[in-house]
């Protein structure tokens, strides 16, 4: 028998396009401050970060209460964006739910690791009906941000699962760094918020354009 295996994926960029929310909540916030908003492409980049992480890299150089601030202010703002556009929760990427379906067997567990906080990924898997899918998620709430392989660490934790029997699927370099802290097969897609060439350099052992290529990915890295 085929020993068990673990696919976790990261959620913004990844399986939801929300660069939308993300980028409005960041504005929001950053203008509740009376501070400059950053440009678009500056927080294109830090989405997958946990959030103190996040703000301090789009305002380096103000005070940790400063910061601190940002940091409430984006909750605030992401909130407030669900509850007044509960339509508006970004959208699967194509080819996601039939992926997800694909590798639902007995021996394919998956799980979640994302730079976003508990109650937005709990959102996220309501709206989108993915939750049934997910053994484990791992958020913001439960290790250290991205790279740091906490969030890996914790699901093979909960999974049993090592590192040489796991891949990380994700869009951004933190994905991918935080796979090769772990030890485990890192695997990039083209269709999310960081460069691909970014990924490779990162250290992506491949790089996919479509859900479609993912099975093979993972047959070919076993």
């Amino acid at each position: 028998m085929t020993e068990p295996r673990l696919i976790v994926f990261d959620c913004d960029g990844t399986l939801v396009d929300s660069l939308f929310a993300i980028q409005h909540a960041m504005e929001q916030a950053f203008g509740a401050l009376a501070l400059d908003v950053p440009p678009a492409e500056a927080v294109r980049g830090i989405v997958g970060l946990s959030v103190p992480q996040a703000v301090a890299a789009l305002a380096p150089g103000h005070t940790p209460e400063t910061l601190a601030a940002l940091d409430r202010a984006f909750r605030d703002a992401s909130l407030a964006y669900r509850q007044s556009n509960p339509q508006s929760n970004g959208q699967l990427y194509p080819g996601t739910r039939a992926a997800l379906e694909r590798l639902n067997t007995p021996q394919t567990l998956m799980a979640v690791a994302t730079g976003k906080a508990r109650r937005g990924l709990e959102h996220v898997l309501d709206v989108f009906e993915m939750r049934a899918f997910f053994t484990a998620t791992q958020t913001a709430d439960d290790a250290p941000s991205k790279p740091h392989p906490g969030m890996l660490q914790n699901c093979e934790r909960l999974t049993g699962i090592a590192s040489d029997r796991t891949a990380m699927i994700g869009d951004t370099t933190f994905d991918i760094l935080m796979a090769r802290a772990h030890g485990c097969t890192a695997i990039g897609v083209s269709w999310g918020y960081h460069p691909v060439e970014a990924l490779r350099e990162a250290g992506a052992h491949v790089v996919i354009d479509d859900f479609s290529e993912l099975d093979g990915a993972l047959e070919s890295l076993r």
